[in-house]
């Protein structure tokens, strides 16, 4: 297989992820609390209290991933255990039973638990297995930048169509049309996990193998720049989730423009694709917490136009762009640094633990995105939100808060961590040191 069937299968991995990561984040909190039947304050505790249960599956898949030496590789075979597991959740999740009340809550906390385990089985190895695909940096930039790109059309396809799928499947029945929607997701993804599986190959092994080591040394192995990965993480998935979930109720609510809802979704994801496509060049020449420092500023200059320029059509579309922009940089560098931290713990502390950053990355990513749906519920609540009614002033100023001034908050957090990230000085130097281990390794030396 050439380069880029070996790319595009790697990358259409996060396509699949997407297809239900994204709808999780844009459209759960509203399923929840305008079709499932609970309250935005129920939906906001349930995805906080499953999401820090869910990040502690992250570590163990993570330590799994360690330890796992088969003939596929370390990652790969969880695409195909993995891929079934997704598609039935994902159903699930979506399915409204007739229990009651509280056994509906209960309903709801076991599906997506189970939803989101079956997530961290595939995409846990996602994660980890760039450094195994190749040495080569630039591929390895060529592969995230490719990654990312899969994911940005999965989120672009789940904020464009998944309302009118929505409509069209539910033909005026918004449960059915949910649930016919994410069942076509589930099976789309399913069916996309194989083929990353059958595209891609683990030939770079790890210089040291964990297989017989204990938790406490794998969490010796994480260096600094590891926990400055984390927080990175930790971050701009809170923005992630801010961004998605209230700009439906931002547009909804306080601009009144519901039709706008799927160009929003558009102009608001696609708008990152040149960022993207441009990401391997820019890498070559720019240092990767200086790219960063750019995409935190297009941020803020997009989010501070869209609240300027509210009562205008270009503000609001241009701000959209430039946000999109902003995010999708941020997104894609900081997935770049990955492999450098993969390959720093094994440079600096003679260590394999892809598996262990790859979860405690997810345990951050979930226990922020966990955190943030906490927040917006609560947030929701305290401004007296109600479903599908006409909003009180101070509601509208709490969904303002909410999708405005918490993303500039954040975006300030994620630049204090670019600022200690120090792996673009030693990158070459780690390379060629790692290289020489394989090289000796190979030799029998």
């Amino acid at each position: 297989m050439g380069k880029w069937g070996k790319r595009i299968g790697y990358g259409i991995g996060d396509l699949g992820c997407n297809l239900v990561f994204s709808t999780m984040a844009s459209y759960l909190m509203v399923f929840y609390t305008d079709v499932f039947g609970i309250t935005a304050a129920a939906a906001g505790t349930m995805m906080l209290v499953t999401k820090f249960i869910d990040a502690f599956t992250d570590t163990g898949m993570g330590l799994i991933v360690d330890r796992t030496h088969s003939k596929w590789g370390q990652g790969r075979p969880y695409f195909l255990l993995g891929a079934v597991p997704f598609a039935v959740f994902t159903f699930l999740t979506f399915y409204i039973p007739d229990l009651g009340s509280m056994g509906k809550l209960v309903w709801a906390y076991a599906t997506y638990c189970l939803l989101c385990t079956a997530y961290t089985v595939v995409n846990i190895p996602l994660n980890t297995i760039v450094p195994r695909l190749t040495s080569d940096i630039h591929e390895r930039n060529i592969l995230v930048s490719t990654r990312m790109v899969c994911a940005m059309a999965g989120t672009a396809i789940v904020m464009s169509i998944t309302e009118p799928l929505v409509r069209f499947f539910g033909n005026g029945n918004e449960a059915r049309g949910y649930l016919i929607t994410m069942t076509v997701y589930g099976i789309a993804a399913m069916c996309i996990f194989f083929v990353t599986f059958a595209s891609t190959k683990e030939v770079v092994p790890p210089t040291i193998s964990q297989k017989h080591s204990s938790l406490r040394e794998d969490f010796k192995g994480l260096t600094g720049q590891a926990w400055i990965l984390f927080l990175l993480n930790l971050f701009y998935f809170s923005l992630y989730v801010v961004r998605s979930t209230t700009v439906i109720y931002y547009f909804k609510y306080n601009l009144g423009r519901t039709e706008w809802l799927s160009l929003v979704g558009i102009l608001g994801i696609l708008s990152g694709l040149p960022m993207l496509l441009l990401l391997p060049a820019l890498e070559k020449k720019y240092s990767k917490r200086s790219l960063m420092f750019f995409s935190i500023i297009l941020y803020i200059v997009g989010d501070l136009l869209i609240f300027i320029g509210k009562n205008s059509a270009f503000c609001l579309l241009a701000g959209l762009v430039i946000t999109g922009l902003g995010i999708y940089g941020i997104f894609g560098i900081t997935f770049a640094m990955q492999p450098d931290v993969i390959d720093y713990s094994e440079y600096k502390k003679n260590a394999s633990v892809a598996g262990l950053i790859a979860a405690i990355q997810g345990f951050f990513v979930k226990g922020g995105m966990g955190l943030t749906s906490f927040i917006i519920g609560a947030f929701l609540k305290n401004g007296g939100y109600v479903a599908n009614e006409v909003q009180t002033e101070k509601a509208l100023s709490y969904i303002q808060i909410c999708f405005i001034w918490i993303p500039i908050v954040l975006c300030v957090l994620i630049a204090v961590c670019a600022y200690f990230y120090k792996l673009d000085g030693v990158r070459e130097e780690m390379t060629q040191a790692l290289e020489a281990r394989r090289k000796s390794a190979a030799d029998g030396i």
